[in-house]
């Protein structure tokens, strides 16, 4: 079946659960306006969470911010994620439910479990690896037995380093070796939510559950096309980007291992050795950056430093986050560029007689990474589930964006959607 229809039993084709919460609000926005991309030209769609009053006036709001009257009468589901009993009352109504209820280590798993017992497919923009890994571990089997898609990380996190790795594989003319990623922030004035900050609290917290999962899996290393590229562990001077940059310490280099070793395994595709760097400017952000890491690595190792920066969100991080989050004027001044810079070998080239003899860069460019390009990311993660069912992997299970949807057009519905992927030069 080309698209996934919905029925008098499941009457919704999406389900945004946690669409009070900050980043809720702007995915139930981009739903709104992405309703003719549903299959058949329709979306049939209803918003989730644990207070009546609070989901109708977000659905006000979104009326107002998007001009459509219409959305005031938008189907609204009690849910408390507490109770088992209602989480799967919802997930029987919706073909695929978005989760954007997080942390994701604290209020993930009962959203998942609910989504495999009950039949419905399930994406969140997660960005904490112990959780995406963890839930792999755990439900990839169960997933696959029910035929349910559990598709993590669709958000900045970390869709557009899983699928431009993919994108520059493709536009590549021989095997791709290496890729470096260096992620550039254009800021506004803006900051991120509270919620993102608490992720990384107990996600650096609790780093040693990681190690045990990944224990656990019993992976072998995946073999590499050439040699074996060094990866830089601190402060450099990037020329790529002309400014300092540091290694990247999100979910993208673990979501992107992840899709290689399934790409890997599953279609015998050569893996890829990917580093993900972050630009962090010139001497003052250097020396900035560098004294709250510090502040931060002492603090996430007692109860009582964590509670103190999860208090005060703004002191601790330099203005990066906040409570509040970021305003709307500022999301508009923000964006978000990623270059990847690869090397490989030419069709015909033996990997084994030298260094790589080609190269290739891509980049990727969009607008404020949290609340506008996130939204946009898991929104069309969705889209394509329903309109490409047939294109992704035969059989449910649990998933990476690269894994779930490389056969798939979500690069192109992206670039469709103010995500422009573009390749700058080749062989």
């Amino acid at each position: 079946m080309a698209t996934l229809t919905t029925s008098s039993k499941r009457p919704y084709h999406i389900i945004v659960f946690g669409a009070t919460g900050f980043t809720g609000q702007f995915v139930v926005e981009e739903v709104a306006r992405t309703c003719n991309e549903g299959p058949g030209g329709t979306l049939q769609w209803a918003v989730a969470g644990r207070n009546r009053d609070r989901l109708e006036k977000t659905l006000v709001q979104a009326a107002d911010a998007l001009r459509k009257p219409e959305l005031k009468c938008v189907e609204v589901i009690v849910v408390d994620v507490a109770e088992p009993e209602s989480l799967a009352i919802m997930c029987k109504q919706g073909i695929i439910v978005l989760n954007c209820v997080g942390p994701y280590r604290f209020y993930g798993e009962p959203v998942v479990k609910a989504c495999i017992e009950n039949g419905a497919h399930c994406i969140d923009i997660c960005g904490e690896p112990q959780f995406l890994e963890g839930i792999q571990l755990k439900y990839h089997s169960k997933a696959q037995e029910n035929d349910v898609y559990i598709i993590g990380s669709c958000g900045f996190d970390s869709v557009p380093a899983d699928m431009g790795i993919l994108y520059t594989q493709v536009h590549f003319k021989g095997g791709l070796n290496v890729s470096k990623c260096f992620i550039i922030l254009f800021f506004f004035g803006g900051c991120g939510h509270d919620a993102t900050w608490q992720s990384a609290i107990f996600g650096f917290a609790d780093s040693a559950s990681l190690k045990r999962i990944r224990r656990k899996f019993g992976h072998k290393p995946l073999p590499a096309v050439g040699a074996r590229i060094k990866k830089r562990g601190a402060l450099f001077f990037s020329k790529e980007i002309e400014q300092y940059a540091i290694p990247f310490m999100g979910s993208d280099p673990s979501v992107v291992r992840r899709t290689q070793r399934y790409l890997h395994e599953e279609h015998k595709h050569s893996p890829v050795q990917y580093m993900a760097y972050v630009g962090i400017g010139g001497l003052f952000s250097v020396l900035k950056t560098l004294f709250a890491g510090v502040v931060f690595w002492f603090m996430v190792k007692f109860s009582l430093g964590r509670g103190l920066l999860t208090e005060f969100p703004e002191f601790f991080s330099f203005g990066l986050f906040s409570k509040t989050g970021p305003t709307r004027k500022q999301m508009d001044g923000t964006s978000f560029c990623l270059r990847f810079m690869g090397e490989g070998y030419t069709t015909g080239q033996d990997p084994s007689q030298g260094k790589p003899n080609a190269t290739i860069s891509t980049e990727i460019t969009g607008p404020e990474p949290g609340y506008i390009t996130t939204p946009i990311t898991m929104v069309q993660a969705a889209i394509t589930l329903l309109n490409e069912h047939h294109c992704l992997p035969n059989k449910g299970g649990v998933y990476t964006p690269g894994s779930a949807f490389a056969r798939t057009t979500l690069i192109d519905r992206l670039n469709k959607h103010g995500i422009q992927f573009s390749l700058k030069n080749g062989q």
